[in-house]
């Protein structure tokens, strides 16, 4: 069996999608797995890292904001929808795929329709409870949708084909050994903090966390902090860290981009992150107490209404950016460092979320697809 799978623009879209190529290598160990998306998105680097074929498909989106920059992009945008018609027939005669799989941003569009029309079977997930638009355009024409929650399944416009099976999970987030992964770190009996905005990086959240590392340094604190600046954030954190007097350290591990994600989910005490969808399915898979910032710049405010279902648990403290300080993070932390226990039962209150079924809820949908007993 040949599997195509379109995805890209962020990890919330491309870790899913390997995790589903997972599952299907699991059920299928002669499966042949093909990857479509971006040379220039983070996919290319995530999915070859996996070691899968990746085939190049050049689809942006159109910026609202119309800046000349951006009046530029969106001509550019305009060119490569008008050739990813041809590109994704092209694609699907050298792949020659019995399924094809979109698992979200604006790749996916090209090449599922066009598997779709040429009667190649066809599937897509939506993580979010507010689908994106690519998802909503396919689902009528797809055979199989998965939805990851009861709130998405009317607004993709197709519940009779729609199954609601959450967030898949990379295998590799549950199979960590948490002290393994804090004996790499040299984490002792430190409280392990792990902070990140996301692959670009998040300006308000760098500055934030440059507070709350000066504060994690003024005096001795038996915290190792890691932080992902993201992208975009490398000189602006190093700058803030000039500017506030701290310094990275044995405490303060910074880095652009989080490669192990797995084994720092497994080593860390408490997260503060955005609330993208697959994060909050991680952080409920490994049971991880977590301050989360939504991003304020997504439809339907979808990140807030997912964080608050961690907080109305118990598992999470939410901060609307609106509201978000710097002190007001540092007194947050504070206050729940201060309560011994708090952070373990945040955890456990986290990890009666998750979805830990997820993926072979999909294979088993996949296989009645392609009728694979």
């Amino acid at each position: 069996m040949r599997v195509l799978i379109a995805a890209g623009g962020t990890a919330g879209h491309i870790n899913p999608a390997l995790a589903i190529a997972g599952v299907i290598k699991k059920h299928c160990p002669d499966a042949e797995i093909h990857f479509a998306g971006r040379k220039a998105g983070m996919e290319y680097k995530l999915v070859t890292a996996a070691g899968y074929p990746f085939h190049h498909i050049e689809v942006n989106g159109i910026q609202r904001s119309l800046t000349p920059k951006n009046i530029v992009r969106n001509i550019e945008a305009l060119w490569h929808l008008a050739l990813s018609g041809s590109k994704a027939k092209a694609m699907m005669r050298e792949v020659k795929p019995d399924l094809v799989i979109g698992c979200g941003g604006y790749v996916s569009g090209p090449v599922v329709r066009c598997a779709a029309k040429m009667g190649i079977r066809t599937a897509i997930h939506e993580q979010n409870a507010f689908p994106g638009v690519t998802n909503k355009l396919l689902a009528k024409d797809v055979d199989v949708v998965f939805a990851a929650v009861n709130a998405a399944v009317e607004k993709l416009g197709a519940p009779e084909k729609t199954s609601v099976v959450g967030n898949p999970v990379r295998p590799e987030i549950f199979a960590q050994d948490r002290a393994a992964a804090r004996a790499k770190l040299k984490a002792g009996d430190r409280t392990v903090i792990v902070s990140f905005g996301g692959s670009l990086g998040a300006r308000r959240i760098n500055e934030v966390i440059a507070d709350l590392a000066a504060w994690e340094q003024k005096e001795p604190r038996n915290i190792l902090h890691l932080h992902a600046t993201g992208s975009r954030g490398v000189e602006l954190f190093a700058d803030l860290a000039k500017e506030k007097g701290f310094c990275y350290n044995e405490n303060l591990i910074v880095q652009e981009y989080i490669e192990n994600m797995a084994e720092l989910l497994a080593a860390a005490d408490l997260v503060i992150s955005r609330a993208g969808a697959l994060t909050l399915a991680e952080l409920e898979a490994v049971g991880r107490a977590s301050i989360l910032i939504p991003s304020p710049n997504v439809a339907e405010n979808h990140q807030y209404y997912n964080a608050l279902e961690l907080q109305k648990a118990g598992a999470a403290v939410v901060i609307e950016e609106k509201e978000l300080s710097g002190e007001g993070l540092v007194n947050t932390v504070a206050e729940l460092l201060a309560q011994p226990g708090k952070l373990q039962v945040m955890g456990q209150m986290a990890h009666t979320l998750a979805e830990p079924e997820s993926l072979e809820k999909i294979w088993a949908k996949l296989a009645a697809l392609m009728q694979i007993s």
